[in-house]
C-alpha cells in the first residue's frame, strides 16, 4: 500500500489501477480450470512478439488464437473423441461450414449422405453451389451407392451417424473401405449423435488398404458441442477434430482468416459439463431405449426409428460399431389414418415434452417433420405422412411415457 501527500487526479487513479503491480501467487488449483479472457495478449518484449507461435499452441498471441481456457477444452475434446487436434467454432454448423470452406474450391465435388443434417445440405446447395462446387448425394446404407457417386473431382465426403431425423445408421465399414481406395478424398463425419462416446470416429476397426497409413477411421470429426457436451441447452459451439497435423493446419489457417472465435464464458460452461457427460449420455440412452420399445407397440405408428431396435434401418451397422445409442427416437405415423394436422394435434397435446429444436439437454423435446421429399433412398424414399422426432431428456421415463400415452389418446 502506498501513501500520497497530494490527492491523485482521476487520470492518475486510472493509471494506477490499469498498471497495478500486484500479481496473485501461483499454485492455485481447483476443480474447474480458470477462465482467461482476452482480445489483447501482452508481450514481454519485441523478441517475444516476434518469436511467439500460435499455430502449434506453444504461446499466446491474440484472443482469437487461443487462451489457456480454450486450450484446455480443445485438449479434453481431443481425448474424448480420439483425435489429436481440435478447433472450436461458434456452432456446430459453423464447424461444418469451416470444413467446406477450407477444403473445397471451384470445380470440386462434395458428396453428402441422403440423410445429412438439413442446414449442412442447405449450405452445400446455396453457398457452395454459388462458389462453383457441385454436391452429389449417396445412400449411406449402400457402399455401392457411394462408390458409383465418386469421381476424380470428389474432394470431400461427409458421413453422418446416425442420420439426421430419420436415424438410419450408415454402413461405416463399407463406406470407409470404398473411400480408402481414394486417398485424395478427405472423409469427414458429423459425430454429434455419437458424441465421442458411442464409438471412436478415428478408430473404427475397418480393415482397409494401407494407402492412408495407419488411419482406420475418418479424417475429420465434427461435433456440435451445443448438444451433449453442454448438456444444458444454453450454449452454442462446435468443434473440428483431426489426427493429421497437415490437415489440421489447413483447417486452422482458414479458421484464423475467417476470424472464428468462441465466448470464454461458454467455454467455461463446456468445461463444467464435460465431466458429467458420460453419465448423462448413458441416462439419455437408457430412457430412450425403454421409450422406443414402448412405442413399437403403438397401433398409431407405422414405424419406430432407433438404431438399437432390430428392424430399424442400419441396425446391423450400429451393432458392428456401437454399444450406446444416444437420446433420439423418431416415429412415423400411419399416413393413411392420420393427417399432418392430426399429428400436429398430438404434438400440441404433449405436456412434459416441449416443442423445440436441438437435443442433448435435460428437457425432453418434440419436433414434427413432413416426410414428403425428405429421402430419395431407402425405406422412406418417396413416402408421405408425418414423422415426429423425440429428444429424450433427463426426466423420469415413466412420466415421459405417460405424457406420450395421453397424447395418443387425444389423437384417437
Amino acid at each position: 500500500m502506498s501513501s500520497r501527500s497530494q490527492p491523485r487526479s482521476l487520470s492518475e487513479a486510472a493509471t494506477d489501477l490499469i498498471h497495478h503491480p500486484y500479481e496473485a501467487p501461483g499454485g492455485f488449483r481447483s476443480v474447474q480450470p480458470g477462465v482467461f479472457k482476452a482480445s489483447t495478449v501482452v508481450f514481454e518484449d519485441t523478441a517475444a512478439l516476434r518469436s511467439r507461435e500460435w499455430k502449434d499452441k506453444s504461446g499466446y498471441t491474440y484472443g482469437l488464437h487461443g487462451t489457456p481456457t480454450t486450450f484446455v477444452l480443445e485438449e479434453r475434446l481431443a481425448t474424448l473423441e480420439g483425435g489429436l487436434q481440435t478447433l472450436l467454432a461458434p456452432s456446430g454448423l459453423a464447424a461444418i461450414a469451416l470444413v467446406g470452406m477450407a477444403l473445397l474450391k471451384a470445380g470440386d465435388e462434395l458428396l453428402l449422405p441422403d440423410n445429412v443434417y438439413g442446414p449442412s445440405r442447405d449450405f452445400a446447395r446455396h453457398e457452395l453451389a454459388q462458389w462453383g462446387i457441385v454436391t452429389v448425394f449417396y445412400d449411406p446404407l449402400d457402399a455401392a451407392s457411394l462408390a458409383s457417386a465418386l469421381s476424380p473431382r470428389t474432394k470431400l465426403v461427409w458421413l453422418e451417424a446416425a442420420g439426421s431425423v430419420t436415424l438410419e445408421f450408415p454402413d461405416l465399414g463399407g463406406l470407409l473401405r470404398v473411400l480408402r481406395e481414394h486417398p485424395d478424398v478427405v472423409v469427414a463425419l458429423d459425430n454429434t449423435w455419437g458424441a465421442g462416446l458411442a464409438f471412436n470416429p478415428f478408430e473404427l476397426g475397418v480393415v482397409a488398404p494401407a494407402v492412408r497409413g495407419d488411419t482406420r477411421g475418418v479424417d475429420i470429426s465434427v461435433h456440435a458441442l451445443t448438444k451433449y457436451p453442454s448438456g444444458g441447452g444454453d450454449v452454442l459451439m462446435g468443434a473440428v477434430l483431426t489426427r493429421d497435423e497437415g490437415l489440421h493446419l489447413r483447417l486452422k489457417l482458414t479458421h484464423m482468416r475467417l476470424g472464428l472465435g468462441v465466448g470464454l464464458n461458454d467455454v467455461e460452461l463446456l468445461l463444467r459439463g464435460l465431466p458429467s457427460m458420460a453419465l448423462r449420455y448413458a441416462a439419455h440412452d437408457a430412457s430412450t431405449r425403454q421409450i422406443a420399445a414402448w412405442l413399437q407397440g403403438r397401433p398409431e405408428l407405422a414405424r419406430v426409428l432407433h438404431p438399437a431396435l432390430p428392424g430399424s434401418p442400419g441396425h446391423a451397422h450400429w451393432q458392428a460399431h456401437c454399444t450406446a445409442a444416444a437420446g433420439l427416437v423418431s416415429m412415423v405415423f400411419d399416413g393413411g389414418r392420420f393427417s399432418s394436422a392430426q399429428v400436429d394435434g398430438f404434438v400440441d397435446a404433449l405436456r412434459v415434452f416441449k416443442i423445440g429444436y436441438s437435443w442433448g439437454g435435460p428437457l425432453s423435446l418434440v419436433m414434427p417433420y413432413g416426410l414428403q421429399g425428405m429421402r430419395r433412398f431407402g425405406a422412406l424414399a418417396g413416402q408421405g405422412g408425418t414423422l415426429v422426432r423425440l429428444a429424450i431428456g433427463l426426466e423420469d421415463t415413466g412420466a415421459l411415457i405417460a405424457d406420450l400415452d395421453q397424447a395418443f389418446a387425444a389423437l384417437r
